[in-house]
């Protein structure tokens, strides 16, 4: 939220400071959902010496790819009961997303459209998963494995994940 901050002051700021300090400067908003299947959008800050590379240097944002991969791409075929929601927490989610809803507040967990995309994948994620929820027929729903939120981030699955399911969620949330 760069460009809205504090009434898009803040990025007026940013870009003046840039173009004073002599820069032409291009500027665009990404979501990884062109990526990945996770909406997560990001601001690209690209900046050109003109000393360097002349008043109108040669630069555009590559086009996005159309097709947006499907969040079912990222997840593994058997993963660990240990990722389903107990019958406690599942319930507790539930009510808490009620009784927000009837206060008129948006907050609450999301179920994970499996040929969409996912919400935003954040460092808080190993607390219970609320914000990106796998459904499961017949069962309640179920968190993503450490794996999983690698896919999500865009890493291979050569990366090797040796720390916690806590300390992978923390780490891919920030990545």
């Amino acid at each position: 939220n760069l460009l809205s901050h504090d009434g898009g002051r803040t990025w007026d700021v940013i870009l003046s400071n840039l173009v004073n300090l002599g820069y032409k400067v291009f500027h665009k908003v990404i979501d990884a959902a062109h990526f990945v299947p996770q909406h997560r959008e990001r601001i690209f800050i690209v900046c050109f010496d003109p000393k360097v590379f002349g008043d109108d240097p040669p630069f555009r944002f590559p086009e996005l790819p159309e097709k947006k991969p499907a969040f079912r791409s990222i997840l593994e075929e058997n993963p660990a009961s240990k990722y389903t929601l107990s019958d406690h927490l599942w319930d507790y989610l539930q009510a808490y997303a009620q009784k927000h809803k009837e206060a008129g507040n948006g907050f609450g967990f999301g179920m994970t459209n499996l040929d969409g995309v996912a919400r935003t994948l954040s460092a808080r994620y190993y607390k219970d998963g609320s914000e990106i929820l796998i459904p499961q027929p017949r069962r309640n729903p179920r968190r993503m494995t450490p794996r999983e939120a690698a896919r999500l981030m865009g890493f291979p699955d050569q990366l090797p994940i040796v720390v916690s399911d806590t300390q992978a969620y923390k780490q891919f949330g920030n990545a």
